[in-house]
C-alpha cells in the first residue's frame, strides 16, 4: 500500500476542567460546617460565662409579645370574665393586666413621682466620706514628705548631720512630731536659761524651713526632766513655757508665718519621754507638731 493511501487518523483530546471527577463542591460544605461548629462553640461558651439574670434578660427578650398570659383560655383583648371566681372564664386577662401592673412604691408622693430622699442621703453620705478619706490621704503624704525633706535636709548639710541624733520624727493621731532633745553632754538651752544655744537656733531654723511649705497649723511645747533625786522644780512650768515661746520667736523669724502658730505650751516634767527615768537628759526637749488638719469640704457637704 502506498504512503498516499492510508488513512488520516485525528486524535481529540478532551480537557476536564476541575478538581478530579468530584468537583470542588466539598471545599463549601466543609467551610459551612467549620463555621456551624464555631458558632456552636461559641454559643455554649456564651452560655457558659453568662449569669442566670443574663440568660432570664435574653429568655424574656425572644419571647413572644402576642401570647396571653392568662391561664383562662380567653385571654385576648375581648375575652370577658364572670362574676365569680369558678368557671373557666373567671377572671382572664383582667387579672393578668392586674398581676402585671406596678404597685405604687411607700415613698411615692402624691404627683406620682418617687421620692428617693434615702437613698439621696445614702449617696450625699458615702460622697463625702470618700472625699474626706482623700483629703486625709493627700494630708499624710504632705507630712510624710515633709519629715522625709527634714531628713534629707539633716544629711546633706555638714552642720545639721551631727545633730541629727538630738533629733526624733515621727507621725502622731495628731500630726507630725518633731522633738528636738538634749543630750548628755550636749543640751539645746543651758541650765536654768530660756535661750536656745546655737545648736538648737540651727535645728530649729531647718525645721521652720520645712513646716514654712506647709499650711498646716503648728503647736510648740517645751518639756524639762525630773531633778536627780527624782523631785520635780515648781519653776520648771514657767521654764518650759518661755523655752517654747523662745523656739516659736526663732521659728517665726526663720520664716513661719505667726498666724499659724496655734499654741505654745510649757509642760514642765508632767510628760517625759523615757516615764521609766524622768531624769534623763531626752526629757528635756522642744516639741513641734505639725497638726493634722480636718480637711476642708466643698459646699453643700
Amino acid at each position: 500500500m502506498a504512503v498516499s493511501d492510508r488513512p488520516v487518523l485525528v486524535k481529540k483530546i478532551k480537557k476536564v476542567i476541575g478538581a478530579g471527577h468530584h468537583g470542588g463542591a466539598w471545599k463549601v460544605a466543609y467551610a459551612d460546617f467549620v463555621t456551624a461548629m464555631m458558632a456552636f462553640f461559641l454559643l455554649m461558651w456564651l452560655i457558659n460565662t453568662t449569669s442566670p439574670q443574663q440568660k432570664r434578660g435574653i429568655a424574656d427578650y425572644f419571647a413572644p409579645a402576642s401570647v396571653s398570659q392568662s391561664t383562662s383560655g380567653s385571654g385576648g383583648i375581648l375575652a370577658g370574665t364572670a362574676l365569680g371566681d369558678a368557671g373557666t372564664k373567671s377572671n382572664g386577662s383582667a387579672s393578668t393586666i392586674e398581676n402585671l401592673a406596678p404597685e405604687a412604691p411607700p415613698n411615692a408622693d402624691n404627683s406620682g413621682q418617687n421620692s428617693n430622699k434615702v437613698g439621696t442621703t445614702n449617696l450625699d453620705t458615702a460622697s463625702t466620706q470618700a472625699l474626706k478619706d482623700e483629703l486625709e490621704a493627700r494630708q499624710d503624704a504632705a507630712l510624710q514628705s515633709a519629715a522625709e525633706s527634714l531628713k534629707q535636709a539633716m544629711q546633706d548639710m555638714p552642720e545639721l548631720a551631727e545633730l541629727s541624733k538630738q533629733v526624733l520624727i515621727d507621725q502622731t493621731p495628731e500630726g507630725l512630731r518633731i522633738q528636738l532633745v538634749d543630750q548628755e553632754g550636749r543640751p539645746m538651752f543651758d541650765p536654768g536659761s530660756a535661750k536656745p544655744n546655737p545648736r538648737a537656733e540651727i535645728l530649729l531654723r531647718a525645721v521652720a524651713k520645712i513646716a514654712s511649705r506647709l499650711p498646716n497649723r503648728i503647736t510648740i511645747s517645751g518639756h524639762t526632766s525630773a531633778n536627780s533625786d527624782g523631785t520635780k522644780s515648781a519653776g520648771d512650768w514657767e521654764l518650759s513655757a518661755a523655752r517654747a515661746d523662745a523656739a516659736r520667736q526663732i521659728m517665726q523669724d526663720a520664716g513661719v508665718d505667726p498666724d499659724r502658730v496655734y499654741q505654745v505650751a510649757g509642760k514642765a516634767a508632767s510628760d517625759p519621754l523615757f516615764p521609766d527615768d524622768p531624769t534623763l537628759p531626752g526629757n528635756r526637749r522642744i516639741a513641734i507638731v505639725l497638726l493634722r488638719e480636718n480637711p476642708v469640704l466643698p459646699p453643700n457637704h
